[in-house]
């Protein structure tokens, strides 16, 4: 087998998908709900379809605030709190977190390349994922059912969706349909300043600490924001949230000198509106789960 170059899908993909599009059996992550769903929105599956990437992420970027916590930034000027989207190149963790759009980029792109080989227009109840390997790498993983409209009418572009079939199902029969799996990432890092250490002493007693609320809303409001970027550049009308997480940590880049870090990821689908009618529709689904 010749050395693959990085381009398109990796040699073993590309011959599953080969074999997948030839014919024959298929196998799918469907629950019987979401394939009846599916069977009356008009989609047949075609198969399960996986991207994948093993990324080594060895810097992070700049860690500690110091001198670029002074130069705006979400928190303003000489704001203590810094994000990933701050104009600063390499402040606020800003090149781990363009390594982890790159990470769930490329895994979503095979995906959908594969999905397109094998003749699909779209993946449904996607799982997107990382996670860490021996050694410091880190794979993404993009991993869902791809489906073929049964109709004349059929998408310009394989779309992508983390929503199970029986959703995508409601969806459609609304006016609604699902485009790409949209997600927002951004890294806060905020310095403890004298005033953060008092609220946050164990004899302060109940108060708020001022600068970790501070540091939390700056992270989840630049996710919310990169995410509303990333529907706007789909052409969506809007979006369904699939989840919002956060995770805090803190570290010492120098002695006496501690800085909080958070990191807040929000993810979902984006939608475009192709039937207009206020009419509430009144078709039931044929196939109900029995429980």
């Amino acid at each position: 087998m010749a050395d693959w170059d990085g381009r398109g899908l990796p040699p073993v993909a590309a011959e599953r998908a080969r074999r997948a599009a030839a014919g024959g059996a298929w196998t799918s992550l469907l629950s019987a709900p979401a394939a009846a769903g599916l069977k009356v929105a008009g989609f047949e599956p075609v198969g399960e379809v996986m991207g994948s990437i093993v990324q080594q992420i060895g810097w992070s970027g700049y860690g500690g605030c110091g001198i670029y916590g002074g130069f705006g930034g979400l928190g303003g000027w000489a704001s203590p709190t810094i994000t990933s989207s701050d104009s600063t190149r390499f402040g606020g963790f800003r090149p781990y977190v363009d390594a982890l759009y790159r990470g769930y980029g490329t895994a979503l792109g095979r995906m959908v390349q594969e999905a397109a080989t094998i003749g699909a227009d779209g993946v449904v109840g996607v799982g997107l994922t990382m996670s860490p390997l021996p050694g410091g790498p880190r794979e993404f993983t993009a991993l869902g059912t791809a489906v073929r409209a049964g109709g004349d009418i059929r998408p310009h572009r394989v779309f992508s969706t983390h929503l199970p079939g029986q959703d995508v199902a409601k969806l459609v029969t609304a006016g609604w349909m699902p485009t790409d799996l949209v997600y927002g990432i951004s890294v806060a890092i905020r310095h403890d300043d004298w005033r953060t250490r008092q609220q946050a002493a164990w004899g302060a007693g109940n108060t708020e600490v001022a600068g970790y609320t501070e540091l939390i809303t700056y992270a989840r409001a630049d996710a919310r924001g990169r995410l509303g970027h990333h529907v706007h550049e789909s052409g969506a009308d809007g979006a369904i949230v699939s989840s919002m997480d956060l995770r805090v940590w803190e570290i010492e880049p120098g002695e006496n000198h501690l800085d909080h870090v958070a990191e807040a990821t929000v993810f979902g689908t984006a939608l475009v509106r192709f039937h207009t009618d206020t009419t509430p529709p009144t078709r039931t689904l044929t196939f109900l789960p029995l429980r």
